[in-house]
């Protein structure tokens, strides 16, 4: 009969047959590549849509001359029209200003005169009004992060700007289809993180055939 001892040894043998060689177990390796994937699908999407989206501006018009059938989420566009008389200040470097008597924000950079720095009591300035030409990122105000429904809220209250067929929109100035370096860094950590699972994922399959 065995004894004790063997009995232990065997014990010992079966847990390190059951033990995974990469430390990383089938399920956990799977629900991990799972997650990356998923990760880019929903929060990188809408993201990698405009990137590859057309690098041509679509001109949606000027004064009086709009098209607004033309907008379309998500998309690259080019306007001009006259800002409102009252913008809504970020950190100084960036300024939100409506075309008047249109349903679009621009987010832009803010020209000389109109910096301002948040906490002080300084008075935020008016921002400049001569008419200007914008392009970038066009987003339907409930596709937009909420700093923007939140700014097509407060300017709306002048009646500066006003919906269309019941629509708000922003276009983020200065943004380019393929000019988000940062998406392709993080969606190469992500497709990365996936792949090193999808190994491990293989490996420990290969270890449990062979064990069986």
């Amino acid at each position: 009969m065995p004894s004790e001892r063997d009995e232990q040894i065997a014990v010992l043998e079966r847990r390190l047959q059951r033990r995974t060689p990469v430390g990383v177990s089938t399920p956990v390796a799977a629900l991990a590549m799972v997650l990356a994937l998923a990760a880019i699908w929903i929060f990188e999407g809408r993201d990698w849509a405009y990137f590859v989206s057309p690098a041509e501006p679509v001109w949606v018009g000027r004064e009086g001359e709009y098209r607004w059938d033309l907008l379309r989420s998500n998309r690259f566009v080019e306007l001009h029209g006259a800002p409102t008389t009252r913008g809504l200040y970020g950190t100084g470097s960036e300024v939100v200003v409506g075309l008047r008597d249109t349903p679009v924000l621009v987010r832009r950079r803010a020209l000389a005169g109109e910096e301002w720095a948040p906490g002080t009591n300084k008075k935020p300035p008016q921002p400049s009004q001569t008419p200007f030409a914008a392009s970038g990122r066009l987003l339907a105000i409930d596709d937009a992060p909420a700093w923007a429904r939140e700014a097509a809220a407060q300017l709306r209250e002048k009646d500066e700007v006003r919906p269309v067929d019941g629509k708000m929109w922003i276009l983020l100035a200065g943004e380019r289809p393929r000019s988000d370096r940062s998406l392709l860094l993080i969606t190469a950590l992500l497709l990365t993180f996936a792949a090193l699972n999808a190994y491990f994922l293989a490996k420990d399959l290969r270890h449990r055939l062979r064990r069986e």
